[in-house]
């Protein structure tokens, strides 16, 4: 499942409930911010700590990659990325959240070849759900901006 939208639709808190209902059904559930898993990927051939995350994450039913694409990759991180989609494939189910289509991975994963093998498993079989609301986190703020509340002195 890939869930797209702008910044505070909620695109997190659904990933998260979702992973909650699959750990109440006895599955084995990662969560993972990207920033924290290109490290992991990065550091895993040397760090036992990253070899043991990225274990447990090849072993889990549910892996849910939060903020996917928030930055570019250099090749070397977007090929770790792709053996790890690789090793995901059919084994494990994958939640993505983003606030980039995937017609925008190819400019932050620099390499168009492994950006079309990423492409070409994680959307084989993929739900994709578009939120286009406003951000909650600004929703209930926006009184902040207002003239009325600013004192002058």
């Amino acid at each position: 499942m890939i869930l797209l939208g702008p910044p505070g639709v909620g695109k997190t808190h659904i990933a998260i409930g979702l992973g909650m209902e699959a750990i109440q059904k006895g599955h084995q559930v990662v969560f993972i911010p990207m920033g924290e898993l290109v490290h992991i990927l990065k550091t895993k051939e040397f760090s036992r700590k990253s070899q043991t995350l990225y274990k447990r994450m090849i072993d889990s039913d549910l892996v849910i990659i939060d903020d996917m694409m928030y930055m570019a990759m250099d090749t070397k991180e977007a090929n770790l990325f792709f053996h790890l989609i690789n090793d995901l494939y059919d084994k494990s189910s994958i939640i993505l959240t983003s606030n980039k289509g995937p017609d925008k991975w190819g400019d932050l994963l620099g390499d168009q070849g492994i950006t079309t093998a990423i492409l070409d498993r994680l959307l084989h079989r993929v739900e994709v759900i578009h939120i286009d609301e406003d951000s909650y986190r600004m929703k209930h703020r926006s009184t902040i901006f207002d003239n009325d509340t600013v004192q002058t002195i």
